[in-house]
């Protein structure tokens, strides 16, 4: 039997409302045992000594950009799973802003097929909305869904056109996949970071929060009233105005039950102060915004309108981050860094305690994206073999040169954080491991191991 058995380390699945000084067993594929594990016998088995850890189930992030089909010299599915599981990511939907979309069967069933070659973490598909993602005609929707997308976005862009939204969500709910919504008004948006007096000091286009508040309150409006009942998510929530739009639909028991919002590290913890050196690792889209917003947005967390952690992970060549800001391209890496950042900003800030957020990195993330049947917990004899341990008291300093993706476009290079993920085990595989000396028994080979 290959099995791997961890030890003494604290077991924290949110699903199952464990949090507990315990062992943990993980045999074929499959977690067999949470609770006092006597040794087992055999040559095949790994004992990892989690002492002073954390064990809890695979992270999952819902939001990354991994570029391949058409941008291979920015990230592939390969880069981009190694870039996860150096960061304790044992999970990731994929967003379908390839060139070509991911708009079809066919290129649904090509990031599995690239994600099976990698044989790293989970990479899962999302599915454009609109052909070519251009808004106007719905994509093979029921096709997709059938080839395994886990949802469906646009991400990149909003479904501008109310008329097209409406017939997104009557088609997406019938088949009871998730609904992502990269909230943003187009003839309102497009700046370059977030409207106001320092935009207009550092001569640079502005970018409201109305922009984003418009489509959120449409699409909710749109949902609720019509009933139609589709899982709608907001993505990387940027906007104070945002969150308390998402909260009052949560209010209602159907909103409760159909709308969904998620955060990201960036807009946790980075403020539009940040672009007045023109560094374009500071723009963002949406962009980073006011205090007043992050501070929101950790409310936000902590009351549990915010339901999930999402990296929005977005690799881009160095040449293009060297463009002037209003040329350079949106976004920044998130996998391999994101862990401590959260912690960062939701632990360190009293916003919330190692349970909470690991919900938000786990059991809901599965949740949102129909995974939880196998992922986000550590049920056993039904959950897969994802697991992350750890350690949520190194102190390290992020350094992009370390980063497994093929980008380095990170603005938290340099930053002293506490907290790393040390293990990372997919489907009961040691995919990554940053302290070898902790496994006894069966050798870890040295090609998984990442130093």
């Amino acid at each position: 039997m290959s099995a791997i058995l961890i030890t003494n380390g604290r077991v924290i699945d949110p699903a199952n409302d464990i949090d507990d000084k315990t062992d943990l067993l993980l045999s074929n594929g499959k977690v067999e045992r949470v609770g006092s594990v006597s040794r087992p016998q055999g040559s095949d088995l790994t004992i990892i000594d989690a002492s002073n850890c954390i064990v809890c189930p695979g992270l999952i992030d819902v939001h990354v950009h991994f570029r391949e089909p058409g941008q291979e010299e920015k990230e592939t599915i390969a880069t981009g799973a190694a870039s996860a599981v150096s960061g304790g990511f044992t999970t990731v939907c994929c967003m379908p802003n390839t060139k070509p979309a991911l708009d079809d069967d066919g290129r649904v069933e090509f990031v599995y097929h690239q994600s099976r070659r990698a044989n790293l973490a989970n990479v899962y598909p999302v599915g454009a909305i609109t052909k070519g993602r251009e808004g106007k005609e719905l994509a093979e929707i029921g096709l997709m869904s059938q080839a395994g997308a886990v949802g469906f976005t646009d991400d990149g862009v909003a479904v501008a056109s109310a008329a097209v939204m409406y017939k997104a969500m009557q088609y997406i709910a019938m088949t009871g996949k998730v609904l992502m919504q990269h909230c943003e008004d187009p003839e309102l948006g497009r700046g370059v970071m977030n409207a106001g007096a320092l935009a207009t000091k550092l001569g640079l286009a502005g970018w409201p929060r109305v922009a984003e508040e418009l489509i959120i309150q449409r699409d909710i409006l749109l949902n609720m009233s019509q009933n139609i009942g589709v899982r709608y998510h907001v993505q990387h929530i940027s906007s104070g105005g945002s969150v308390e739009l998402v909260r009052r639909a949560r209010a209602d028991l159907f909103g409760q039950a159909h709308i969904t919002a998620e955060a990201s590290p960036h807009h946790l913890l980075l403020t539009e102060d940040y672009c007045a050196t023109y560094d374009t690792n500071y723009k963002m889209n949406p962009p980073l915004r006011a205090k007043r917003d992050v501070e929101a947005i950790r409310e936000g967390v902590r009351d549990g309108t915010i339901t999930v952690l999402a990296t929005d992970h977005a690799p881009h060549t160095q040449e293009e981050k060297e463009l002037e800001f209003p040329a350079a391209p949106y976004g920044i890496l998130g996998l391999d860094c994101a862990l401590p950042l959260y912690a960062k900003a939701l632990m360190e800030s009293g916003t919330i305690e190692w349970p909470d957020m690991l919900a938000m990195m786990t059991i809901n993330s599965a949740r949102l994206v129909g995974l939880d049947a196998a992922k986000g917990h550590l049920t056993p004899g039904i959950a897969d073999a994802d697991v992350t341990i750890i350690d949520p008291n190194q102190m390290w300093s992020i350094d992009v040169n370390d980063f497994k993706s093929k980008s380095r476009n990170c603005p938290f290079h340099g930053w002293k954080v506490r907290s790393r993920a040390i293990t990372t085990i997919v489907g009961g595989a040691v995919k990554m491991n940053r302290e070898p000396d902790r496994a006894k028994g069966k050798r870890i080979e040295p090609a998984l191991a990442l130093v």
